[in-house]
């Protein structure tokens, strides 16, 4: 049985010109049931889109990242609605808000809120990035209350146990693996697992032993492992219920 639901992915990236085709076909025929690679602008949504056709495992979300979007992505938003009418465009992604640069915040909300009245009205998914914005992506959350993901999950319990009260689920990656991911482990530990998905964000964040290295979906394993630790259970009823989540999140069965 192929138990890994990868929910978050960029096989778009560069990391992967010269051996994609070759890694995907590998992964999705040993331990990979299904990727879902995510958009950051109309290109890689296009691409993902791509992706999802050749690939019966492969799905895609569409979207406009908040570290890339600016005064013409208001204009893109219609473009991203005809993207997201395609069979395989599963989700509205990566949207959201990263405060860590320097993008204007109105710029942010606006487009992160249109896109959830995107999604809203299509009755797709959300998957959400968060980045050194809590208090407003909550605060937006609930204005909107998409049903989705929120990706490589940074906040705290608090505010993990506030996400699942508005029916999401908590994305879980390699980052769970670290040393140093005290925050992570106190909201694996906080949530139901039936809350829970796990992702890659690959090429970025591989788990230990592979921090550092090129990030793939056949890696969730070792993400699976820890909380499996976490939460004194098998890895294989991990892999089972997670991937039940993401099959219900996205409506991929």
């Amino acid at each position: 049985m192929k138990e890994i639901f990868d929910t978050h992915a960029h096989y778009d990236d560069s990391a992967f010109d010269e051996d994609r085709d070759v890694l995907l076909g590998r992964i999705l025929s040993e331990n990979v049931f299904a990727v879902v690679n995510q958009g950051t602008d109309l290109k890689s949504s296009k691409f993902s889109l791509e992706l999802a056709e050749k690939y019966d495992g492969v799905y895609a979300a569409v979207g406009l990242h908040p570290e890339l979007v600016n005064e013409n992505s208001v204009s893109e938003l219609e473009e991203i609605k005809k993207l997201a009418s395609h069979p395989k465009a599963v989700a509205i992604g990566e949207i959201g808000l990263d405060y860590y640069y320097d993008t204007p915040k109105d710029i942010q909300k606006q487009v992160f809120s249109a896109q959830m009245e995107i999604a809203n009205e299509l009755s797709k998914p959300v998957n959400i990035h968060d980045r050194e914005a809590h208090g407003d992506t909550l605060e937006l959350l609930k204005k909107y209350r998409p049903k989705g993901i929120l990706h490589c999950f940074s906040g705290s319990a608090e505010m993990a146990k506030e996400v699942v009260k508005l029916g999401m689920y908590i994305g879980i990656g390699g980052v769970i693996t670290f040393k140093n991911a005290r925050k992570t482990v106190e909201v694996v530990s906080s949530i139901p697992l039936e809350r829970i998905v796990l992702e890659t964000d690959c090429p970025y964040l591989a788990p230990v032993p592979f921090r550092g290295k090129r990030n793939n979906s056949s890696y969730i394993e070792y993400t699976a492992e820890k909380i499996a630790e976490i939460r004194s259970i098998s890895k294989e009823e991990v892999l089972r219920i997670t991937k039940e989540n993401a099959c219900k999140v996205y409506n991929v069965y």
